[in-house]
């Protein structure tokens, strides 16, 4: 059997080809599909389809529907701002009654709608349903979060349930709005602080709302993403019972670490710095080198034209041992 590959093309490549801004393809219809046709070349040239516009990556809906605000530096990736002051506004935290009334979200729905009236087979998503528990207490209240798991651990344990109680009903609210129903299946979480916190807290602060957001979203098989684990971490993906996990660019786990103490299956990654600084047989060879720890999928993205040659070398490797 053969090793799977997963490619694509950064949203920074997308703006880069069609000379416009990242802060355009978030907010201007006319600017996404300008850079979905200038893509089509590249991915000819590349023997790969070309990506199906739609609106770019972003990972901050739910946080957005909650009322935080999201800024969008021109040239750069959204970031929001937190929502909470202090710990004792945890306690005055409450739902929104309509998940989809929030500025932003009503924006980007506007423009999913415009872009799928204009484009048919664009898809409709405005962006990631949720993040994991964790992340999301730490976008809420910054790293205030942190120390409050030791001074006021039942306070945490709240900001962590209203997280996972409010991305379950945020994200059937979208789906709902959408025509598309819940139903059982393979879920992922992106949950990339979680590493922040140590080993010894995980099992009260980190599993037991996993396995609520697991539970809720009917999942079948348990994908996780985060960027942050230790090797000290990974017996925890066993007892969350994970059953593919994504370490993505975690600078802790080596291919080593993952193939002898993971206790699931893994994803590697080839990232734009290693794109960046390697030569075209370096990246071969490292992709060889990823290929025998047998992941369950090796990925990498073209972020630049420049590292165009050296994707097409890639993309000739992994076909060769797909």
């Amino acid at each position: 059997m053969g090793q799977a590959f997963s490619f694509g093309f950064s949203d920074s490549l997308l703006a880069e080809v069609a000379n416009v801004s990242l802060t355009q393809l978030h907010q201007d219809v006319q600017a996404i599909l300008k850079a979905y046709e200038a893509i089509k070349p590249v991915a000819r040239r590349l023997g790969v389809e070309p990506p199906v516009p739609h609106l770019p990556g972003f990972a901050y809906c739910h946080l957005a529907a909650l009322g935080a605000k999201i800024v969008f530096p021109e040239g750069s990736e959204p970031k929001p701002e937190p929502l909470l002051k202090s710990a004792e506004e945890i306690d005055q935290l409450k739902e929104p009654e309509d998940y989809l009334a929030a500025p932003l979200i009503q924006q980007r729905l506007k423009l999913a709608e415009e872009l799928k009236a204009r484009c048919p087979q664009a898809y409709s998503s405005i962006g990631h349903l949720y993040e994991g528990p964790v992340t999301t207490a730490m976008l809420l209240l910054g790293e205030k979060f942190l120390f409050l798991l030791y001074d006021e651990p039942d306070r945490a344990r709240r900001l962590l349930d209203f997280c996972v109680r409010s991305a379950l009903n945020y994200a059937q609210s979208i789906l709902k709005f959408q025509g598309v129903s819940l139903e059982p299946g393979p879920k992922g979480i992106p949950d990339d602080f979680a590493g922040l916190l140590p080993p010894g807290l995980f099992e009260e602060f980190v599993v037991p709302y996993w396995e609520k957001i697991y539970q809720g979203l009917l999942a079948t098989d348990r994908h996780l993403h985060s960027e942050l684990l230790r090797k000290e971490h990974l017996d925890f993906l066993r007892v969350a019972k994970i059953t593919c996990f994504d370490p993505s660019a975690d600078q802790y786990l080596t291919p080593e670490i993952l193939k002898k103490h993971c206790p699931c299956r893994f994803n590697l990654s080839i990232l734009s710095w290693h794109i960046h600084d390697l030569t075209e047989d370096q990246l071969e060879n490292f992709y060889l080198k990823l290929a025998s720890f047998q992941p369950e999928v090796i990925s990498f993205h073209l972020s630049s034209l420049r590292e165009e040659t050296k994707i097409r070398r890639l993309l000739k490797v992994a076909r060769e041992n797909q």
